[in-house]
């Protein structure tokens, strides 16, 4: 659908983002709105039936029969967060502070919590302080995809 866009001469945002699988052979860059693409087009000039029957499309999301519009500022922050995630390291990495709880997801410390350290730079991979017996941490170098962000609950009330 992406090039039959293009052909059309129309400008399209198909924001995705660079992942690390567990798999090897599964994608490395992944749709982050999976199935749709965002179009800048002017629906009087080019019809809406061009994207009901163009390849691989299920047409254009619509409210009330009406097309859907996207403003450009929610396109322009779409673009800036999907820079932000890239430049953290990742969705897993994203807002992640030294000191925030963790939980590692694979590998010989699966199920243990941890408390993240730093992103180490120039790779995909982080320190984490595994929480010991005796109250001590022992810094341990993992790869990114092997932690999981501890959601933190509510205080009770």
């Amino acid at each position: 659908m992406w090039n039959q866009i293009l052909i059309q001469g129309l400008e399209a945002f198909y924001p995705r983002l660079k992942v690390k699988p567990v798999n090897p052979r599964a994608r490395k860059i992944q749709p982050y709105f999976p199935g749709y693409l965002f179009v800048q087009a002017d629906l009087d000039a080019t019809g809406i039936s061009a994207f009901q029957w163009m390849p691989y499309s299920t047409g254009l999301v619509c409210f009330g029969g009406e097309p859907s519009i996207v403003p450009d500022g929610l396109i322009i922050a779409l673009r800036h967060r999907i820079q932000e995630i890239e430049a953290a390291g990742g969705e897993i990495l994203n807002g992640l502070k030294p000191g925030d709880p963790i939980r590692i997801q694979d590998g010989p410390f699966a199920g243990y919590e941890a408390i993240f350290d730093t992103r180490l730079s120039g790779s995909e991979r982080v320190r984490v302080l595994l929480k010991m017996l005796n109250q001590r941490s022992l810094p341990i170098e993992l790869d990114t995809n092997q932690i999981q962000r501890i959601k933190k609950s509510p205080p009770k009330k």
